[in-house]
C-alpha cells in the first residue's frame, strides 16, 4: 500500500502553508503530495485565497527531494492539450522525475461558469478527454506528432524537451467509476483513482477495470487502483488501530494507493507524524 496526502488550496490555503504540509508529508514516509485543480472555493467563498494547481507544484519541486507530486485532478477544459504537455513536462523536469498527470473530464460547473470556462456536456467532456489523452501521450513519445479528432487537430506537432520519466509522467485518471472512465484508465492510464469510495464500490469498479482491460489486451496488474479517502473530522481523529483497520479494509478490496484528503481539516504536524510512525509504517 502506498499513501499520498493531499490538500485542497483553493479553500485558502496560501504556498507557504502548502509547503510546509508537503515537507510534513515528505518526513512522514508519504510516497507522493497531490492537490486539488480548482480556482475557485468549492464552498462557495468566492474570495478565498485560490493558488494555480501547476505553479505551485513547480515550486514544491524547488521545496522538496523525494516525495512525489501531482494533481488529483486537472479538469480537461482547463487547458490545451499543448499546454498541459509542456507544463508537466516543465514540472517533470525541475523535480528531476517526481511527477504524477491526475486528469479528470471536470464537473465544477460554477467554476466554469463565473470565470467564462466553456462546460460542454459530460458526454462532449469525456471526449475532450480521450482526445487529450491520446495527445499528451503522441507529444511525450514521439519526435513529431499529428492529430485528427472531432475537438482538436495537431500538425506535425514538436514537443521538446521530452519528459525525463519514460515513456512518460504516469497518468492517473480520476472520477467516480463511471463506464466510460473505466474504459479510458484501461486504454490510457497507469491508475485508475476513485473518489470517496467504500470497499465495496471499489471492489465492483476494479472488476470492472480487469474486464475492461483485457477487452483492449493488456494485463490488468499493469495499472494501480487507488481510492481518494478524506482525512478529517472523525477519519483524522480515529486512533492508529481504528485506522489501520480502516485502510485494510482498501487493501483487501485491491486498493494500492489511499490519497488522504487532509486540508482543509484539523491538520498538525504531530498528526502527521503520528499517522507515518504509526499507520503508514504498518503498510510496507
Amino acid at each position: 500500500m502506498r499513501f499520498a496526502f493531499m490538500v485542497d488550496p483553493q479553500e485558502g490555503l496560501p504556498y507557504s502553508r502548502m509547503r510546509d504540509l508537503a515537507q510534513m508529508a515528505e518526513a512522514a514516509g508519504f510516497e507522493s503530495f497531490v492537490r486539488s485543480d480548482h480556482w475557485l472555493s468549492l464552498k462557495g467563498d468566492w474570495s478565498a485565497h485560490a493558488t494555480d494547481a501547476w505553479t505551485t507544484l513547480a515550486a514544491l519541486a524547488r521545496d522538496t527531494t523525494r516525495i512525489r507530486l501531482g494533481t488529483m485532478v486537472s479538469p480537461v477544459t482547463f487547458r490545451l492539450p499543448i499546454a498541459l504537455a509542456k507544463t508537466v513536462t516543465t514540472v517533470d523536469e525541475i523535480s528531476e522525475g517526481r511527477v504524477d498527470l491526475g486528469i479528470g473530464a471536470g464537473w465544477y460547473d460554477a467554476e466554469h461558469e463565473r470565470f467564462g470556462i466553456p462546460y460542454p456536456s459530460m458526454a462532449e467532456r469525456f471526449e475532450l478527454l480521450e482526445e487529450q489523452l491520446q495527445i499528451l501521450i503522441g507529444l511525450w513519445t514521439r519526435p513529431r506528432f499529428s492529430f485528427r479528432g472531432r475537438h482538436y487537430q495537431l500538425t506535425d506537432a514538436v514537443c521538446e524537451p521530452k519528459p525525463v520519466q519514460k515513456p512518460h509522467p504516469p497518468i492517473v485518471v480520476g472520477g467516480y467509476g463511471r463506464p466510460k472512465l473505466v474504459r479510458l484508465a484501461a486504454m490510457y492510464a497507469d491508475e485508475l483513482n476513485l473518489d470517496n469510495p467504500s470497499p465495496d464500490h471499489c471492489r465492483d469498479v476494479f472488476g470492472q477495470l480487469a474486464d475492461a482491460c483485457r477487452a483492449v489486451s493488456r494485463d490488468p496488474a499493469t495499472i494501480r487502483r487507488s481510492a481518494m479517502l478524506a482525512w478529517d473530522g472523525a477519519n483524522a481523529e480515529a486512533t492508529p488501530s481504528e485506522q489501520r483497520r480502516l485502510f485494510s479494509s482498501y487493501a483487501q478490496a485491491g486498493v494500492e494507493r489511499i490519497v488522504l484528503d487532509a486540508w482543509p481539516g484539523p491538520v498538525s504536524a504531530r498528526s502527521i507524524e503520528v499517522l507515518g510512525r504509526e499507520v503508514l509504517a504498518a503498510f510496507p
